[in-house]
């Protein structure tokens, strides 16, 4: 089987990583990739933003199955597109898509299904934002409607600071047509959970989860990131909290999807807070999460194809996934100034002494590779994930290869998994 992935971040390595484990795959390409994709698969140069560009390489490299990475492909139609033509495409279509690329979009429609999630106000206008203010109590969540890449919320301290982020992200300032309209949003306290589940429409089948470090500082200090590292044991979610997310969350999504007459097929990301009051949903992504993909998939022992074509061809089940017992954790090592402005071009050193450490894999993100070395060409530079018996190990592992690795304004957070080790 000929299979082509979509993308070119640390998600995408793991998936080409992944799937180049499956005894069915005969061909592997991405595109664009990236420096370390292109070790692993045959990479090739695409626009994600335009289907044009996207179904002419399909229509030359022929694969039998098409995987769709990160968010912009699924908002522009890939998936619609592809289909149309006959042609296998793991995703949700661009109308289902709506979950992740409209926040305004995604919360009317857990409050017409009742899915549980924090209480909210939409605004397309400066005088709108001041009208719904003294209805919320401070801190105060304010998002940007549209895809801004990890980076479009802002937890507000006071009223006051609240008015000024949301004045800034509607004058398109801060964030461009993603903030032009804007959610206002109840401030959630407690753990933060990411739970997938894969989806045919009808049924749906979970992954274990992971819990992200959105923050770029340690302690969860500083503005958000795309995501600093992720963590995953089995202990994170049990039996029964699984079911329950899966009964009143993951199954209303999907069947009201189908009622709205948008079949949700592929992943769906619920970004969950643990809160007092139960599971409350803070997001959704239609997509796997960037970096919470590189350790489930480290803990995946069953074949990701198969589980994919279940997708596509209605037969998901609670079958589909084998899981290993064990603990991963990645961390993410990013370029001098991210979240802000950073240099790229920086030599990276030391990959080969880390990638010698037992039960270690490091992820390519923002790389290239030219004249035998390997390059920084992002914000998110390498995920260095590591499998262990348990969370202490996995972590040491990690930590371990980090150590192996340098380039000019590297910096990574040094406390993944930390809020785990202390219960």
């Amino acid at each position: 089987m000929k299979v082509l992935v979509l993308g070119s971040g640390g998600r995408e390595h793991a998936l080409v990583w992944k799937l180049r484990q499956s005894p069915r795959l005969t061909k592997l390409y991405c595109a664009p990739g990236n420096g370390g994709i292109c070790q692993d698969a045959e990479c090739a140069d695409v626009d994600l933003k335009s289907l044009d560009s996207m179904v002419a390489l399909a229509n030359r490299l022929q694969p039998d199955l098409t995987i769709v990475g990160p968010e912009l492909p699924l908002t522009v139609g890939v998936v619609d597109e592809f289909t149309r033509r006959g042609w296998r495409i793991f995703g949700p279509t661009q109308a289902a898509a709506q979950l992740e690329s409209s926040k305004s979009f995604a919360k009317q429609f857990m409050q017409r299904h009742h899915i549980p999630t924090a209480h909210y106000a939409i605004c397309v206008s400066v005088d709108e934002v001041r009208e719904a203010l003294p209805h919320f109590h401070a801190p105060i969540v304010v998002k940007a409607d549209g895809l801004a890449a990890g980076k479009g919320v802002v937890i507000a301290k006071t009223k006051e600071e609240a008015a000024l982020f949301a004045a800034e992200m509607l004058s398109g300032k801060m964030l461009g047509e993603a903030g032009q309209r804007i959610v206002l949003e109840e401030f959630l306290d407690g753990e933060e959970l990411s739970f997938l589940l894969i989806s045919d429409g009808e049924r749906v089948a979970p992954l274990v989860a992971a819990q992200d470090h959105k923050r770029v500082g340690d302690g969860d200090t500083g503005p958000n990131t795309g995501g600093m590292g992720a963590y995953s044991i089995a202990s994170l979610v049990d039996a029964p909290m699984r079911d329950w997310l899966v009964t009143h969350i993951a199954k209303p999504v999907v069947a009201g999807m189908r009622e709205e007459g948008m079949q949700y097929r592929g992943i769906l990301y619920c970004g969950l807070m643990m809160t007092a009051r139960g599971p409350m949903v803070l997001e959704f992504n239609c997509r796997f999460g960037d970096p919470e993909t590189q350790p489930i998939l480290m803990r995946l022992e069953s074949d990701l194809i198969d589980a994919m074509e279940a997708s596509i061809d209605g037969r998901v089940s609670d079958g589909d996934f084998k899981w290993s017992s064990d603990a991963s954790v990645c961390v993410v090592l990013a370029s001098g100034g991210y979240p802000g402005t950073y240099d790229s071009g920086v030599e990276i050193l030391g990959l080969e002494g880390a990638a010698k450490i037992t039960g270690v894999k490091v992820f390519h993100a923002g790389t290239t590779h030219r004249d035998g070395g390997f390059y920084t060409a992002g914000g998110r530079v390498l995920g260095v994930t590591a499998r262990g018996a348990d969370l202490p190990a996995a972590l040491s592992r990690a930590y371990e290869a980090v150590a192996k690795i340098g380039f000019e304004g590297m910096h990574y957070r040094k406390d993944i998994g930390a809020r785990s080790l202390k219960k």
